[in-house]
């Protein structure tokens, strides 16, 4: 999969992308517009709603994941509209400034990075701000490595007549996130991290609740004007309301065909045990894990605390420049205090305990007090 020259991403995306689709990428131009484009994107959109586990209009959008975030807000706001954004990190943060691009008013639910937002605290701010329109939760926050339940927020934020709208950019096709049983109304998601597909495109899930809103609202949307992606869906054939960029298609459909074979319950189980087993690879090099409760860890990337005598930027680049191995550090307020290891996409347990035996050495290079061999053994007995 990876070349002789190339590092090893263990980043949180964009991830490797695997030779198939690769040379998918690589077929000849075809009519936008004509059968062949048509019946592909309905190949690729029925197989999306397969990973969504959802029946709700899914549409596939040519931008990056935040472009499907502000198609989700920008549908549904007006101007001093209420939004309960939470925010707990980078990602959860912009939801929050592009409700505020867009008129609205976002209430922030402010919760200590590292932690989530929790159940009790949404009800009380929905109890408290009336005629709240929707709620944002990014369900899987790579800043920080956390990762959100929401069963118990549907029910609240449902109880509450808003939308919920879901960012799993980092977690759709890596962990169990089922819209229609979660009542998720705006759910979306992108190509470069559990797809395992180059950075370029977005998806995005919508419920008849939240059409019932878009209806009604005074949009202020062009590119991402979801009735007119709805209209053009319904077209024969079927088509994009705007040019869409083809040789993505072509690797998506690929991807998600590389999905199905392998068993979307066997990707997730697979996302989970590579987790656990970063996890455990860290306690036993006795590391601390950033997010406060091990229970609410991301099973896409692993963040990380930065031990005392050691600087972010020396470790990621002895890392890269003795073994090759790209590694993240932390964004915004935690720049310099974490690193982090993407686990998402076509990794397995190789690219895993590679990434955990060259963390060990290069710690051990830096000064640290590690048990060479320890986070190795850890991770083992998880794959075994």
């Amino acid at each position: 999969m990876r070349g002789f020259d190339e590092d090893l991403l263990m980043i949180p995306g964009p991830t490797f992308v695997p030779d198939s689709t690769l040379r998918a990428m690589s077929r000849q131009m075809i009519n936008h517009r004509g059968k062949k484009f048509g019946e592909m994107l309905t190949e690729c959109t029925e197989n999306l709603k397969k990973v969504f586990r959802t029946k709700n209009d899914l549409f596939i959008l040519t931008c990056s994941g935040t472009g499907a975030m502000e198609a989700a807000i920008s549908n549904i706001i007006e101007d001093g509209d209420k939004v309960l954004c939470p925010v707990y990190g980078k990602f959860s943060e912009r939801f929050k400034l592009i409700v505020e691009a867009f008129g609205g008013k976002p209430i922030e639910l402010s919760v200590e990075w590292g932690d989530i937002p929790q159940p009790e605290l949404i009800e009380e701010a929905l109890d408290r701000e009336k005629n709240v329109k929707a709620v944002t939760i990014t369900q899987n926050e790579t800043s920080t490595g956390v990762r959100v339940p929401l069963e118990d927020i549907s029910k609240i934020v449902k109880r509450h007549n808003a939308l919920l709208v879901v960012d799993t950019i980092s977690s759709m096709g890596g962990d169990y996130v089922p819209v229609d049983d979660l009542k998720i109304d705006l759910c979306v998601s992108g190509s470069q991290k559990c797809f395992s597909l180059p950075p370029g495109l977005a998806f995005i899930s919508v419920s008849e609740e939240a059409w019932e809103v878009i209806r009604s609202t005074k949009r202020r949307a062009f590119y991402f004007s979801l009735p007119a992606y709805l209209e053009s869906y319904k077209k024969n054939p079927p088509e994009q309301p705007y040019t869409p960029a083809l040789t993505f298609y072509y690797a998506l459909q690929n991807s998600l065909r590389l999905l199905l074979e392998e068993g979307l319950d066997n990707v997730i189980s697979r996302h989970r045990k590579v987790a656990q087993a970063t996890r455990e690879a860290i306690k036993a090099l006795e590391l601390e894990l950033f997010p406060k409760r091990e229970e609410n860890c991301s099973v896409t990337v692993t963040a990380v605390r930065i031990p005392n005598g050691v600087s972010d930027k020396d470790l990621r680049e002895h890392m890269q420049k003795e073994y090759g191995i790209l590694i993240s550090g932390g964004q915004s307020k935690l720049k310099g205090k974490i690193f982090r290891i993407g686990h998402m996409g076509c990794v397995t347990d190789k690219e895993i305990l590679t990434t955990i035996y060259a963390l060990e050495q290069s710690l051990k290079k830096l000064g640290q007090s590690v048990e060479i061999g320890a986070g190795l053994e850890a991770a083992i007995k998880v794959f075994k």
